[in-house]
């Protein structure tokens, strides 16, 4: 199990066999050309914890801004590749 934290102070696990499945990396590859993909692919990364990642960044008026989410996204990825290495 990979456990990272973001900038911002959101805790995730991965469970690292995610990062070996096949359809996560084509996911990966695919959300270049179509990123309406993101939502599944962040669903097979982190399961359960989408939701705890929307309501972290959830600002005042209730939005998730797209921004944020972007963010904590790569914050993620570069987490999991580091602590994967």
């Amino acid at each position: 199990m990979i456990q990272g934290k973001t900038n911002s102070g959101f805790k995730f696990e991965i469970d690292e066999n995610q990062l070996k499945n096949y359809e996560f990396v084509e996911l990966v590859a695919e959300v270049d050309e179509n990123e309406l993909l993101m939502p599944k692919l962040l669903k097979l990364l982190l399961g359960d914890q989408v939701k705890a990642l929307k309501d972290h960044i959830r600002d005042e008026s209730g939005i998730v801004p797209i921004e944020k989410m972007v963010a904590e996204i790569k914050d993620i990825f570069e987490n999991a590749q580091v602590k994967n290495s």
